[in-house]
């Protein structure tokens, strides 16, 4: 396995003298799919309506035999990452963006309901909170355990299953829970809303490239992902996959000239936008496979949070009880009791000194009323940017 750390910052644009600790919030692309994408972006300055309207999509019905066009072969191949059919997944600008597309998409009556965990992304609670209100529904958030003591699978499972009810109209689920860092057993979650008749949408942000993920055997109606997080491509862009029984049903947020045509035709045009970054996705699936290698990227993140993870809580005096299966290349620690005891203000305060001050880039937050800092890993860190976030926070001098 190849020896990550520091030196592999020179495959970014980042500045080295920040420790950067927060991959999971908005990612960090690559030189050379940046470059990609520049490519991409000259070509289409180059004849851009020729391009928009004759290379990039359609918005009128597939002919036998048409060819695929350049943003249904970006999606065949993001597609084939993240084990599905192109035919089945398009993309959008983030998790959210599809998230909303779901959403808006589902008849909602008076008293129906939606199922949320607590560990939802707090923007993905307001979007249903706000579709909800304009239809007289309501919002059931269901408590699920952190910090986790052992298998959390049937807790979980059975928090989930005691909230349906018969006006259950849709569960949210997360693959891995943005504020936790938890990766969550969503194929056994689903598999019990299914069971109930609930459709379920995953919401997997933080999934393609973080993990390995195969989202046909998860069982779910919808799946969104970021590619602009671990997956490498420049922001914005997002997929949004849809089971082929709600492939007529679902609408994009914003409606354009491809309503009812068919799926892709809605989704590959909402307007005029630069579609360079979804055509640059697959790029940084080639960096990862062919630059990194996908299984030494994954276990080098996987290990360095591991460790890092009991380091810190150690010198900390707090207990990291998560099991090792619900770490990807994130995990939640517990700050000092000096700190926690601040309260939740704590939280943004050192954050900004951190960055301030210190020239830490890192996510503190906090979770169920106690003060956190979620460790994010990626290749261009190393064991020494553990350390100095780990010093300055014994140095903060609140």
């Amino acid at each position: 396995m190849p020896t990550f750390g520091r030196s592999f910052l020179t495959h970014w644009w980042l500045d080295p003298a920040i420790t950067y600790l927060n991959h999971g919030t908005v990612g960090a692309t690559p030189r050379v799919v940046l470059e990609t994408q520049q490519a991409w972006q000259r070509r289409i300055e180059a004849q851009p309506a020729a391009f928009l309207f004759r290379e990039l999509m359609r918005v009128t019905a597939d002919e036998p035999g048409a060819p695929r066009l350049l943003l249904r072969q970006a999606a065949d191949a993001v597609a084939e990452f993240v084990g599905a059919r192109g035919d089945d997944l398009v993309f959008v600008d983030n998790a959210s963006t599809g998230i909303n597309a779901v959403l808006r998409s589902i008849a909602l009556q008076p008293g129906d309901e939606i199922v949320v965990l607590d560990q939802a992304y707090g923007a993905v609670i307001k979007a249903a909170e706000f579709v909800a209100r304009g239809a007289g529904a309501r919002v059931v958030i269901v408590a699920t355990p952190f910090p986790v003591q052992g298998d959390p699978t049937d807790a979980c499972v059975d928090a989930v299953e005691r909230a349906l009810t018969p006006r259950t109209r849709l569960a949210i689920l997360d693959h891995i829970s943005s504020h936790t860092a938890l990766t969550l057993p969503v194929a056994a979650m689903t598999a019990r809303c299914k069971a109930r008749g609930v459709p379920v949408l995953i919401d997997g942000a933080h999934a393609p490239g973080a993990i390995a993920l195969d989202i046909s055997s998860l069982g779910a109606d919808w799946y969104v992902g970021n590619l602009h997080k671990w997956a490498f491509a420049p922001r914005a862009c997002g997929f949004l996959w849809v089971a082929p029984a709600h492939r007529v049903a679902i609408h994009p947020p914003t409606i354009s000239w491809g309503l009812d045509v068919g799926l892709a035709q809605e989704f590959d045009w909402t307007g005029t936008r630069d579609p360079s970054a979804m055509l640059s996705a697959p790029a940084g699936i080639a960096f990862m496979r062919d630059v990194l290698g996908l299984a030494a990227m994954r276990t080098w993140n996987h290990d360095l949070v591991w460790r890092m993870a009991h380091e810190l809580s150690a010198r900390w005096g707090q207990p990291f009880t998560t099991p090792e299966s619900m770490v990807g290349c994130m995990a939640s620690v517990a700050l000092p009791a000096r700190i926690d005891a601040l309260g939740e203000s704590a939280a943004p305060a050192l954050k900004d000194w951190l960055f301030l001050e210190r020239r830490i880039e890192a996510q503190v937050l906090a979770i169920d009323g106690h003060v956190c800092v979620r460790l994010a890993a990626q290749v261009y860190n190393d064991e020494s940017d553990y350390e100095r976030l780990a010093d300055s926070v014994d140095e903060w001098p609140a």
